[in-house]
């Protein structure tokens, strides 16, 4: 295969592409310039995965990149219409940040089960008040997403005693790991069981506003509702309100509809709300790890082979094998 011609958007910091040198042109681009030079790229690397750039630029015909790889587990930022009807490989980040992000939930869990927040602001008004809190182990979890970041999720609270019930698209009841996956028509049963309602599902037009006043109507006192999916999947306004009037205990959000959130959001001064920025997959080196994930599917594509992570782009993600 001659040199490809590899276009990269968002260089801040830029990644570290040095196995490339040699075998590929790389030409970094900005959103303003994207338009012009999608049509002399053979792949684009979308390493800013926060852009909306590639749905407003991407050419209706005409020549276009033959591969699209973006640094990000989710691909709704990019896809639009005309990517998804032509022939253009779309692949994902799928592998490096499903345990981080598991992590990170557990985290939360335990956190949120021990009143840690109470504790430190306990100290921090040099209170001494014996107080009483959850256990973990015991309570019961609804994942909605069995793609690989749900099935860590999943994973890992099962590890500390927490019985899960994992929610897909389809059911499935041989699950090596889960037994049973609930079918996205079983959610509004499972919610008012639960004690943990965790996010982790691709936004896709099902998914859009799923959990509205009428999901977390249907959630006890008791329940704490956390995403790490992506931000529309919630109906920010309802969560706000439920969370106001006490329908259920606590939240956190990692991910949200806008980006970074403003400074009059009423998120901020939310009751019984944790806020982080869209971290919770990013540890120390993920970066780098970003990088070889792409130069390994590089080598597979300059010798003609499979991509990894070949996303279905009709369905929005990397469909479960």
């Amino acid at each position: 295969m001659s040199e490809s011609t590899v276009l990269v958007l968002g260089s801040d910091p830029p990644p570290k592409l040095d196995r490339l040198c040699g075998r590929a042109r790389v030409i970094f681009t900005d959103e303003e310039s994207l338009a012009g030079r999608l049509p002399s790229a053979d792949i684009l690397l979308a390493w800013d995965f926060t852009s909306d750039a590639i749905r407003r630029a991407w050419p209706e015909r005409g020549p276009r990149p033959g591969w699209v790889h973006t640094a990000s587990a989710g691909v709704d930022q990019l896809l639009c219409p005309a990517l998804v009807a032509d022939d253009t490989l779309v692949t994902n980040a799928r592998g490096v940040f499903e345990q981080p992000i598991a992590e990170y939930v557990a985290g939360l869990v335990i956190a949120m089960a021990k009143d840690f927040h109470g504790t430190w602001e306990l100290q921090r008004q040099r209170r001494w008040q014996h107080r009483e809190t959850l256990r973990v182990a015991g309570s019961r979890a609804v994942v909605v997403g069995s793609g690989p970041i749900g099935r860590a999720i999943g994973s890992t609270l099962l590890a500390l005693g927490v019985k899960v019930d994992l929610v897909g698209r389809r059911e499935r009841r041989d699950d090596p790991r889960f037994g049973l996956v609930h079918p996205s028509e079983a959610l509004n049963g499972l919610l008012a069981e639960a004690d943990w309602v965790i996010c982790a599902a691709p936004l896709t037009d099902a998914t859009r506003g799923l959990f509205d006043k009428a999901a977390f109507d249907r959630m006890p006192r008791r329940a704490r509702f956390l995403n790490v999916g992506r931000g529309p999947m919630v109906v920010e306004a309802d969560l706000v309100a439920a969370l106001r009037d006490r329908r259920i205990a606590a939240a956190a959000l990692d991910v949200f509809e806008q980006e970074p959130l403003t400074a009059d959001s009423p998120l901020w001064d939310a009751p019984h709300l944790v806020v982080s920025p869209h971290m919770s997959g990013d540890t120390l080196g993920w970066r780098d790890a970003l990088a070889e994930q792409f130069q390994d599917n590089f080598d597979r594509w300059s010798a003609g082979e499979p991509l990894d992570n070949l996303v279905d782009k009709r369905l929005g993600y990397v469909p479960v094998q």
